[in-house]
C-alpha cells in the first residue's frame, strides 16, 4: 500500500527577514495540498539581535557557537518572535497552524553537543523525533510549525540546526508517510557561482557531492544542508528540493533534486 504523502518545507535565510518574501511564501504553503510540516530558522535576525546588545556572533562551519547569552537570543527569536509571527500569518490565510519548540509535546529530544575539537555550547543533537505528537497533530487538522530550538528532557533548551530538524523530523515520519523535503531560501539552488544566481546545479548525486565538496563549490553554511540531505535520503526520505520559495507553487521553477 501506497504511504500517505507528506510535505516537510524548510524556509530560511533572507526570506524570513524579508516581510514581503515571507507573506508570499505562506501564502503559497497554505495552498499546497494534503499534510504539511514547515521548520523555520531565523540565524540572520538572531545574528542581529545579538550584535544589537553587544554579542558578537560566533560561527565555525556554519554552524552557531550556542554560550548561555546567546542560546537566551535565539529562544526569544526562533521559538517566540519568529514562531508566533509565522502562526498567524498561516492562521490570517485559513491554515489551521501550531507553534512548536521541541520541548513542546516532547516532539524532538536532544543531547548537548559532546566536545570534541569545538565546544558548540548549548547545541543539540537529536536523539528522537517523537512521531506520535507530530502524527496526532497532522491526523487532526493541525499544521506544525517547528523552529530549532530542542530540549533534553532535563529542563535545558537546545539549539539545534534547523536543516538537522528538517531531516530528522522528515527520517522519522518516513516510517508512515512518503516524504518530501523542500529546503527553500533566497537562491534558486545550489549554485556553482555564488554570484550567479542562475547557476543553479540542478542535479546532485552522492559523487556529484563529494566532488563539488572537494572542489571548494559546496561550503561554509551549504556544508550542513547538504550533509542533512543525503542522511535523510539513505533514511528513507523520498525526495529532497533546493530552491526558491516560489518552487513550492511552480514545478517548473529551476531549482536543485537530490538524488542518491
Amino acid at each position: 500500500m501506497r504511504k500517505e504523502p507528506l510535505h516537510i518545507i524548510k524556509i530560511g535565510g533572507n526570506v524570513i527577514n524579508d516581510e514581503a518574501s515571507l507573506s508570499e511564501f505562506l501564502k503559497d504553503f497554505v495552498y499546497l495540498s494534503g499534510k504539511k510540516i514547515l521548520v523555520h530558522g531565523g540565524g540572520k535576525k538572531a545574528s542581529e539581535l545579538l550584535k544589537s546588545i553587544g554579542i558578537e556572533p560566533k560561527m565555525v562551519g556554519g554552524r552557531r557557537i550556542t554560550d548561555q547569552a546567546t542560546l537566551e537570543v535565539v529562544t526569544m527569536v526562533y521559538a517566540g518572535l519568529i514562531n508566533k509571527n509565522i502562526v498567524a500569518q498561516l492562521q490570517q490565510n485559513n491554515c489551521n497552524a501550531i507553534g512548536l519548540s521541541g520541548a513542546d509535546g516532547n516532539s524532538i529530544k536532544a543531547h548537548k553537543r559532546i566536545v570534541k575539537d569545538i565546544d558548540y555550547g548549548f547545541a543539540g543533537d537529536v536523539d528522537v523525533v517523537e512521531n506520535k505528537t507530530f502524527k496526532v497533530l497532522l491526523n487532526n487538522g493541525l499544521t506544525p510549525v517547528l523552529c530549532a530550538i530542542t530540549h533534553d528532557k532535563k529542563g535545558q533548551l537546545l539549539n539545534t540546526n534547523a536543516d538537522t530538524i528538517t531531516s530528522e523530523v522528515a527520517t522519522a515520519l518516513s516510517k508512515d508517510y512518503e516524504v518530501t523535503i523542500t529546503y527553500c531560501f533566497e537562491k534558486k539552488g545550489v549554485l556553482t557561482d555564488i554570484n550567479n544566481d542562475d547557476s543553479v546545479i540542478e542535479k546532485i548525486d552522492t559523487e556529484k557531492y563529494k566532488s563539488l565538496k572537494n572542489d571548494g563549490i559546496i561550503n561554509d553554511g551549504m556544508l550542513p544542508k547538504l550533509e542533512n540531505c543525503f542522511y535523510a535520503l539513505n533514511k528513507g526520505v523520498s525526495k529532497i528540493i533546493i530552491g526558491h520559495p516560489a518552487v513550492i507553487a511552480n514545478t517548473n521553477q529551476l531549482c536543485t533534486t537530490l538524488t542518491l
